[in-house]
């Protein structure tokens, strides 16, 4: 999509096409959507940062609690964007045994580990 389409939009076309660029989070959209005319797609693409480094940490860690649990509860009822399939996906995360998704599911201490060693071993070469 060219950048003169993109400033051309009116605020529901926005959010409709950019809402989720920042998963379950359209208000960032809306809010860099004020932001218009942008000069090209980096330029676009530093407006949603810009926006997400100038948020109180409280806001930034709001927008993390929006983003699905990394092969959590949407993923086993098949609830996830289609992004985050993809991520997951590509992760390894939908191929966990039981024994790995229960140790996701308990306190977490061994959530990082875990997620580190599956994501290692499905990188490509």
């Amino acid at each position: 999509m060219d950048i003169e389409k993109v400033n051309s939009m009116d605020f529901g076309e926005f959010v409709d096409v950019f809402g989720n660029v920042i998963e379950r989070c359209p208000v960032v959209a809306a809010a860099v959507w004020s932001q218009r005319p942008f000069s090209d797609a980096d330029d676009l693409e530093r407006h949603f940062s810009a926006f997400l480094d100038a948020l109180p940490v409280a806001g930034q860690e709001g927008i993390l609690r929006c983003h699905p649990d990394l092969a959590g509860r949407e993923l086993q009822l098949g609830t996830l964007t289609a992004e985050s399939q993809r991520e997951q996906s590509g992760a390894g995360l939908t191929r966990l045994g039981a024994d790995e998704q229960l140790r996701l599911d308990g306190d977490g201490t061994d959530a990082t580990a875990l997620i580190k060693r599956v994501v290692e071993e499905n990188r490509g070469p």
